[in-house]
């Protein structure tokens, strides 16, 4: 039966302007040139409709789920596109089984376009890995989550995986400059004018996310109100359109890791304002300041060290004024502590002489406390010979006498080894001038 609402017209009235605009062709597409500019394997593959399984990784709105629709357009196989979200295993095997259909009676491929696909578990999964081994479909996956950790490997193995880039300002204004020329799917029937600096706001507010600059375009058009038929896009219109900016930054995802190991190295490193741009935009995207806190801690000790002593105490000196204080106002004393870690002299000496003392222990055979450094107090333990050869050092000069204090088969072994940094100097010096003596 005929819907008599189901036009195209009126579909395209709903549909959002992302959504309508998507580009048909490759040479429509922005962005990605280093996978689909002229020449590149995707690119070719796509071209000669000689593609293979495909999963497509990168941020959200740089393209994937457009690039997967210009495939639907170029290919002459059968295109199935299913969310991963939405979908569970009985679909996917009918997809298969129609597919099998088609291959059998048509000779015709299916390619099924996997939308998030790592939101399906190992077990979906799996129902989709005889499938793309015997050729009965080819998959097209998309994902914003690192496949590695989130797509099972036998599919892996089976997929060419290809990177999508967050797109630049440039692409991002040249995707809505063609969105308000476009007249038959876009905004082109409207005249519109931007005030100074209103396009440049939605391009860089968008961060690199097409749909969000399209989505806040389209708000920013549709809401004002002509004169003259003109409809003027000034700057605080484009600003209430798109808000605040989008950061990309998942606590569970690569986002999280990759921030916070920029946050890490940047104190390591010694740049005080990189450390300082990392947390806040940690914290901006959401990030909980007590995890940020707990890493100043252990660099304290991992890269500062006996270098600086003080950075332990200054490191939770910050996490007892986010407890105390909370946030926004611990952003001060925990902006103090980033800045005197990461200015501080480096040591490392202190992460080596644990590191090498664990796997020590673990390697090494346990052999017994030497006699003389064991205790003395129980009943017994003298008539043992518990403690009798205990040398005190505060007996002596310097209040340190040589004796041995490792079990036999370590007695040569060394654990810290201290820096020529900071004040590791004064203990290097300290420790040789005991020995020497």
């Amino acid at each position: 039966m005929t819907d008599l609402f189901d036009f195209t017209d009126s579909k395209q009235k709903v549909e959002p302007l992302a959504q309508r605009v998507r580009p048909q062709t490759l040479d429509q597409f922005i962005g990605q040139e280093h996978i689909v500019g002229p020449g590149k394997l995707l690119r070719r593959a796509i071209e000669a409709d000689q593609l293979s399984s495909l999963i497509f990784y990168g941020p959200p709105g740089t393209g994937k789920t457009t690039l997967a629709m210009v495939i639907s357009q170029m290919t002459k196989a059968s295109f199935v596109r299913l969310n991963a979200v939405t979908v569970g295993v009985k679909e996917i095997r009918q997809t298969i089984d129609t597919a099998k259909e088609n291959l059998k009676y048509y000779q015709r491929r299916t390619i099924l376009f996997l939308d998030e696909i790592h939101r399906f578990n190992k077990s979906q999964q799996d129902a989709l890995l005889p499938a793309v081994e015997e050729g009965t479909i080819i998959l097209i996956g998309a994902t914003t989550e690192n496949p590695y950790f989130e797509v099972n490997s036998p599919l892996l193995s089976r997929s060419r995986i290809f990177t999508l880039q967050e797109l630049t300002d440039q692409h991002i204004e040249k995707i809505m400059v063609q969105a308000l020329a476009d007249k038959e799917r876009g905004l082109g029937r409207y005249q519109v004018e931007f005030g100074s600096e209103a396009l440049l706001h939605l391009v860089r507010t968008a961060n690199g996310d097409a749909r969000n600059a399209l989505n806040a375009l389209e708000l920013a058009v549709m809401t004002t109100v002509p004169k003259n038929g003109v409809r003027h896009i000034t700057l605080e219109i484009a600003a209430e359109s798109i808000q605040k900016r989008i950061l990309k930054y998942d606590k569970a995802g690569d986002n999280h890791y990759d921030v916070i190991s920029a946050f890490i190295k940047s104190l390591r490193g010694s740049e005080p304002d990189a450390a300082l741009y990392w947390f806040a935009r940690a914290i901006h995207a959401g990030e909980d300041p007590k995890f940020l806190v707990r890493r100043l801690i252990v660099h304290a000790s991992e890269d500062v060290g006996l270098a600086d002593s003080r950075a332990m105490l200054v490191a939770h000196a910050a996490a007892n004024a986010l407890e105390w204080l909370g946030m926004p106002e611990a952003r001060i004393p925990i902006a103090q502590a980033i800045i005197y870690i990461a200015t501080a002299p480096k040591s490392n000496s202190v992460i080596k002489a644990i590191e090498t003392v664990f796997s020590t222990v673990e390697e090494e055979r346990a052999e017994p406390v030497p006699a003389h450094l064991r205790d003395s107090h129980y009943k017994g333990a003298k008539k043992l010979g518990h403690g009798n050869k205990y040398k005190y050092p505060h007996d002596f000069e310097k209040h340190w006498v040589n004796q041995q204090y490792l079990p036999d088969n370590l007695v040569k072994q060394t654990f810290y080894r201290p820096s020529n940094q900071g004040e590791e100097q004064q203990i290097e010096k300290f420790l040789f001038d005991l020995k020497e003596d």
